[in-house]
């Protein structure tokens, strides 16, 4: 429908267009006449081009002077064009389509080989149809739709940025402040909707949203405006990106001024419109800037160079300027005069020629009024325009050239801050940095790219009402309707949420949580609680969430797990309840054996403890042997004493004392060992006493899919999705059970009398059935999935956001534990599994290696000290032998070699009395010696 009033608009100008030139007598050349400016051989000495744009505008009033400046610059200038003087022929569109478009028409009839502008995006859609035609490029400054393509406009040329890079950098800003619905309000154009389409697309790509487009019709009168705005002032959204005419835009700002909604919470994101108004003006007006106070506006960046300087003390000191101040699209103008001088130079000394032609396809057979012959295409425009699509320079604006796509290189922004009576800037966009408090160009200049999120940063922002903290973005809607909260209708576990008398219509473990979570936001939130499901059984909480992606909830309460296919449609906060599948089977209580006490260790483990208890009695023994009365006397009462010593230290009784450093070492360490072993046996044989037993064969979620008997679960949950897709376990075996009662009887029933062998459920769940049955039931295995319970909200709404941080701090401060205690009483319940009570050699081994290696170091230290002994006593004459020997005992030769029975008697000798041996024998080689020195000495 678009295309078709463009087409008309285009022939009904073409049409007034003819008759103009019919009514003062133009006719043009004959249908056979081909008129060529210039021939091949010499360059023209006049080459003409067309300016069309509304030159009484904000944008006109800048872009003309700069035009004239450049047109004058480029004649002055014998470098470029040397012998041609270049000249404008203006042509207004006065901000109207139709009349736009018969001034480009009529603009086509002065042969000129380019044309600067249009300023419109609505004008320049019909216009490049002609443009098409006639191969004249068209320079367009000014107009950012970004549908105007390469591809369907191939002579629209725009030396501008398009939009298309704006709404991305507007998307950037808005993901910066994590805010997640932006309201669009645009002028209901070409440009206006198309810009607002792309920024739809870009909000995409940042998981945010436009959740309302407010379009404006073109000429919107106060009233029409006053009615859009308040409107939307009664949605969630309180982030408006504003994309309209330079025009009519402050008018939208006064009446939102009028309506409270340039106030604390609001945010304005104003495109780039605002900033050429208000950098038309010198000191803007001080009313204008009360109104715009907290505004963020978006501009095409300039960079601040020489020539920029030189451009503007250029332009101000023209006389016939009508502005006191010029805005951004002076410079894209002139550099659009100068790229088209440009790419002239070089077309025409690469041999270009300047030549029109009518077009045999316009001339008119048929005797009609219609004469199309006066519009005549530019022969050589093909070759122009890929000389101007190859041209580049640095101009006034920065960079101009183009990419593949046609597009300006180099897009960037100036993020500008309305704050008092002036323009903050508090940052930059490109599309090689995003945003950034490094200017563009120095950003270019670098070869790396930093458009990480992590590196993106402005400045503080000054928003609407004087706040310097960031508005969360959005509110509850001021249009009386409550947040609609589901709530399942369950008929079991009802201490998690249940119907109820009171005010609220609810009750319950869920329902305490969120009320505390809704306690701990900054703002009142009105909600209405709508219960889900019959009453007769628990609803579908697929079902459930489901509704709530649908909009017919705004959230659902309750406990709703988070699984990954719910979080496909929904957003859920973070987890208030830790959660897991875990199979439940039946218990019974174990017989006491007479052998009970023989459990705890196992056998390995009482053979080692019983051979550690003869081993230290053992080397006890032998090191108080020679120093301790109590460790001696006849073979039978010794051996007694070893068991008697080492089975009494099992109890800490033993009544022999020891009176050697080592044997108090050995000790020591072995009764550290004992006092280890009797407490873990204490603890085992209590265990053991207590346990329970399973009286099925399942031991966790594998022994049950391999098994071929019913199982149990809850009605209403996604545990049978679950068990079905993923465990692959037949539908077949599966059993619904309504309540807590169902699913007692069909475990105590069991397979065999049509109950189930185990019950899959969550772990909540099956703490409360197990507090209520007495520890009846037990869990086997581990738990074979972790998950948690959240609160479900549609997907992107920030209400969500903020009860995860309210639950965070819930969490934090132990509320929610105290919400978890009134609740929910989890009662502790025994294992069932004995063999796991009984204590290896594994948990003891370290203490029995300390023990044994202290042992043999004792034993090590006591021989070598025994055998020092026993080479100082061994007799080295015959009358040594015979003190040592008993008198009934035969006479030995001194240089006899002692054998291992003497090494024994020496050993099982006291010590006192080997010492005091050696002490004599030690006297009497003292004498001997003597009496030898007397003997020797002369007389």
């Amino acid at each position: 429908m678009v295309i078709g009033t463009r087409w008309f608009l285009f022939m009904l100008a073409l049409c007034l267009w003819i008759f103009r030139n019919e009514g003062v007598g133009i006719t043009g050349p004959s249908p056979n006449t081909t008129v060529n400016s210039t021939v091949s051989s010499s360059r023209p000495k006049v080459v003409k081009i067309g300016v069309l744009f509304t030159l009484d505008s904000i944008i006109g009033r800048s872009a003309k002077p700069a035009v004239m400046a450049a047109i004058e610059d480029i004649n002055s200038n014998r470098s470029i064009l040397p012998g041609i003087e270049l000249q404008v022929i203006f042509h207004d569109t006065n901000c109207n389509g139709f009349l736009g478009t018969m001034e480009a028409l009529q603009l086509m009839e002065n042969d000129v080989v380019a044309t600067i502008g249009p300023q419109s995006s609505s004008i320049a859609h019909v216009v490049s149809h002609v443009a098409n035609e006639l191969h004249v490029p068209l320079l367009s400054f000014a107009a950012t739709d970004p549908t105007l393509s390469a591809l369907q406009y191939p002579y629209f040329v725009r030396t501008t940025h398009s939009d298309y890079y704006q709404m991305y950098a507007i998307a950037d800003f808005v993901e910066y402040f994590r805010w997640r619905e932006v309201i669009a309000i645009f002028v209901d154009d070409d440009n206006g909707k198309n810009g607002i389409s792309v920024l739809g697309d870009a909000l995409s790509t940042k998981r945010a949203k436009i959740s309302y487009k407010a379009a404006l019709p073109l000429g919107a009168n106060r009233s029409d405006v006053s009615d859009l705005l308040s409107e939307v002032n009664l949605m969630e959204s309180r982030i408006y990106v504003l994309h309209v005419n330079p025009g009519s835009g402050l008018s939208i700002f006064r009446v939102a001024k009028q309506l409270g909604m340039m106030s604390n919470g609001y945010v304005w994101i104003a495109t780039d419109w605002l900033p050429p108004v208000l950098d038309s003006s010198e000191t803007p007006d001080s009313d204008t800037m009360n109104v715009l106070e907290g505004v963020v506006a978006f501009r095409n960046h300039i960079p601040d160079t020489d020539m920029k300087k030189s451009l503007i003390t250029k332009l101000k000191r023209r006389k016939d300027k009508q502005t006191s101040s010029f805005n951004s699209y002076a410079f894209y103008a002139y550099d659009s005069v100068w790229l088209a001088a440009y790419a002239l130079d070089i077309f025409l000394n690469e041999g270009g020629n300047i030549s029109f032609s009518s077009d045999p396809r316009l001339h008119d057979n048929n005797g009609s009024t219609l004469h199309l012959e006066s519009l005549r295409t530019f022969d050589s425009g093909p070759q122009y325009l890929q000389t101007i699509l190859r041209t580049n320079f640095t101009g006034s604006s920065g960079r101009i050239g183009f990419d593949t796509d046609r597009n300006l290189i180099r897009p960037a922004y100036d993020i500008l801050n309305i704050v008092g009576s002036g323009l903050r800037r508090i940052g930059y966009w490109s599309n090689h940095s995003s945003l950034s408090v490094v200017a563009p160009d120095i950003s270019y200049a670098k070869s790396s790219n930093h458009s990480s999120k992590s590196t993106q940063q402005l400045y503080s922002v000054i928003w609407p009402g004087d706040a310097k903290t960031t508005p969360k973005g959005w509110v509850f809607p001021n249009n009386g309707k409550p947040l609609r909260i589901a709530v399942p209708n369950r008929v079991s576990y009802k201490e998690l949420v249940a119907k109820d008398k009171s005010p609220t219509g609810v009750q319950g473990y869920c329902i305490d949580v969120f009320e505390a979570a809704l306690n701990l936001l900054a703002y009142p939130v009105p909600r209405q609680y709508i219960l889900y499901g019959n009453g007769e059984r628990n609803p579908s909480y697929n079902d459930l969430v489901d509704q709530v992606a649908q909009n017919n909830f705004d959230a659902a309460v309750g406990d709703v797990t988070i699984v990954m296919n719910r979080t496909r449609f929904v957003d859920f906060t973070q987890p208030f309840m830790e959660s897991g599948l875990v199979v439940v089977v039946p218990v019974k209580e174990e017989k006491s054996s007479p052998w009970s006490f023989l459990k705890p260790f196992t056998a390995q483990m009482w053979c080692v403890t019983g051979a550690f208890f003869l081993f230290v009695g053992t080397v006890v023994w032998i090191l108080e042997h020679r120093l301790n009365h109590e460790f001696r006397g006849p073979p039978r009462k010794q051996l007694i004493t070893v068991f008697w010593f080492s089975l009494s230290t099992m109890f800490f009784s033993h009544r022999e004392n020891t009176v050697s450093a080592l044997g108090r070492l050995v000790l020591i360490i072995w009764l550290f060992v004992v006092l280890i072993i009797n407490s873990s046996y204490t603890a085992s044989l209590t265990s053991i006493l207590t346990v329970q037993q399973l009286s099925t064969q399942i031991e966790g979620i594998d022994s049950l899919i391999s098994s071929s008997q019913p199982i149990g679960i809850q009605d209403g949950s996604f545990v049978k999705k679950y068990l079905t897709d993923e465990l692959h376990i037949a539908e077949s075996r599966i059993v619904t059970l309504k309540n807590m009662e169902a699913y007692i009887d069909a475990l105590q029933r069991g397979p065999s009398n049509g109950g189930v062998v185990a019950v899959v459920d969550e772990l909540p769940y099956i703490e409360i059935l197990m507090a209520n049955t007495e520890c009846k039931f037990t869990t086997v295995g581990q738990e074979f999935t972790k998950s948690g319970w959240g609160f479900a909200f549609q997907r992107d709404s920030p209400l969500a956001v903020d009860m995860s941080t309210a639950i965070l701090e819930l969490s934090e401060n132990g509320d929610l534990q105290r919400i978890h205690d009134k609740w929910l009483n989890k009662k502790e319940c025994a294992s069932n599994d004995a063999d796991s009570n009984k204590l290896s050699l594994k948990s003891f081994w370290g203490l029995f290696l300390v023990c044994g290696i202290t042992c043999f170091l004792a034993l090590i230290v006591f021989f070598v000290r025994v055998f020092c002994q026993y080479t100082k006593f061994i007799p080295e004459h015959e009358e040594a032998d015979e003190e040592i020997q008993q008198p009934v005992r035969r006479r030995r030769r001194a240089t006899k070699t002692p054998s291992f029975k003497e090494l024994i008697v020496f050993v099982d000798k006291r010590e006192a009395e080997i010492k005091e041996i050696l002490r004599q024998k030690s006297r009497k080689r003292q004498r001997s010696k003597s009496l030898d020195d007397n003997s020797n000495s002369p007389v």
